[in-house]
C-alpha cells in the first residue's frame, strides 16, 4: 500500500542545498509539510520561505542541536513521519595526504551524524509509525582512491540501518538507505572542479559506475522509495546488481578492476593536486571555508 505524503511531516538534514533541498521541493509538492535541517542558515532561511517549511540551523554532530531542531518541528507541526538522515561531506585525498581530523570529521558527520539525526527523531517516528530513510551511497559496497572515509562511512550506515530495522519492525517502523552513485549536486561538481585525476578515472569505470545523474532524478527515487517504505534504494537502479555481486566486488577482482581503470595512476596524481589545493573538502562545503 502506498504511504501517502500529503499531510505527513518529513524532518530532512543537509537541505541546504543537492540532494536535501531538492528533496524538500518534491515533497511539498506531493503534499508533504517539510523540515529542514543544516549548516547554512541564510540558504535554509530562503529556501524555508519559498516553501512555507520550517528551519532549524544546526550541526549533526551536535546532539543538543539535533534535539532542539527536532523538538521545534514537533512543536511547530505536531510531529515527525519520516526522518530522512541526508547531510553528508566529502574530503579529499589519501590516507597519506589528507589530514586525519578531515578523515575523522568526514566519519563524524556522516555516520555519526547519521546515528543522532535517527535517534532524536526515532520517538516521533515511532508514534506515526513512519519511515526513515538514511541515505548511503554506492560507496557503501565499492571502493576507489581518495574515499577511504567516505565509504568507511556510508558502509557504517548502511549496516546501523539494517538493524535498525531490525529493531524497530515490531513498533511499525519502515526503515531504508539510498544507495545512489555520482549525483550531479555540489559536492560531485566541486571534486570533479578540484581533482583532474577523477575525472579522467570517471571516464574510465564501466558503466554504472561512470553514471553521473541529475538530482531530480535522484530525488524522485528517493520519494518514490518512500511512498513505498522500501528497505532499498538505488540510484539508479543497475547499482541493484552491482550490491548483488558485492562478494566479488569486495574480492581481488575489484582491487584489478579500480587499478585497470586508472586506479595505480590515480593516487599519485590525486596527492599532488591535493597538496596543491591545500584544503581537504570542496569549495561549496561548509567545511572547506574555514
Amino acid at each position: 500500500m502506498r504511504y501517502d505524503l500529503a499531510g505527513r511531516t518529513i524532518f530532512i538534514t543537509g537541505a541546504a542545498r543537492g540532494i536535501g533541498a531538492e528533496l524538500a521541493r518534491a515533497a511539498v509538492a506531493r503534499g508533504a509539510r517539510v523540515a529542514l535541517a543544516g549548516l547554512e542558515g541564510e540558504r535554509l532561511r530562503q529556501l524555508g520561505e519559498v516553501l512555507d517549511a520550517h528551519w532549524y540551523e544546526c550541526d549533526v554532530t551536535d546532539q543538543a542541536a539535533l534535539d532542539a531542531a527536532v523538538a521545534s518541528t514537533v512543536d511547530r507541526f505536531g510531529g515527525v513521519d519520516v526522518v530522512v538522515a541526508n547531510a553528508g561531506i566529502a574530503n579529499l585525498g589519501t590516507v597519506a595526504v589528507g589530514p586525519v581530523d578531515a578523515l575523522v570529521r568526514t566519519v563524524e558527520v556522516n555516520l555519526c551524524g547519521a546515528i543522532r539525526t535517527v535517534s532524536a527523531a526515532l520517538p516521533h517516528v515511532t508514534a506515526a509509525r513512519g519511515h526513515v530513510l538514511i541515505v548511503s551511497s554506492a560507496a557503501a559496497f565499492t571502493a576507489m582512491p581518495g574515499m577511504a572515509a567516505y565509504c568507511a562511512s556510508k558502509a557504517g550506515v548502511e549496516q546501523f540501518a539494517n538493524v535498525l530495522r531490525l529493531e524497530t519492525r515490531a513498533a511499525g517502523v519502515t526503515v531504508g538507505t539510498a544507495h545512489p552513485i555520482w549525483i550531479d549536486t555540489d559536492l560531485v561538481r566541486d571534486i570533479r572542479a578540484d581533482l583532474a585525476s577523477f575525472n579522467a578515472t570517471l571516464r574510465r569505470l564501466p558503466w554504472p559506475l561512470s553514471t553521473v545523474v541529475p538530482v531530480e532524478q535522484c530525488v524522485d527515487a528517493l520519494l518514490n522509495g518512500i511512498e513505498r517504505r522500501r528497505r532499498k534504494v538505488y540510484v539508479p537502479r543497475s547499482l541493484a546488481l552491482v550490491q548483488a555481486l558485492r562478494p566479488v566486488v569486495l574480492s581481488g577482482f575489484s582491487d584489478a578492476l579500480i587499478t585497470r581503470f586508472g586506479g595505480r595512476t590515480m593516487v599519485g596524481q590525486m596527492e599532488d593536486e591535493v597538496r596543491q589545493l591545500g584544503r581537504s573538502f570542496g569549495r561549496s562545503s561548509v567545511e572547506g571555508r574555514g
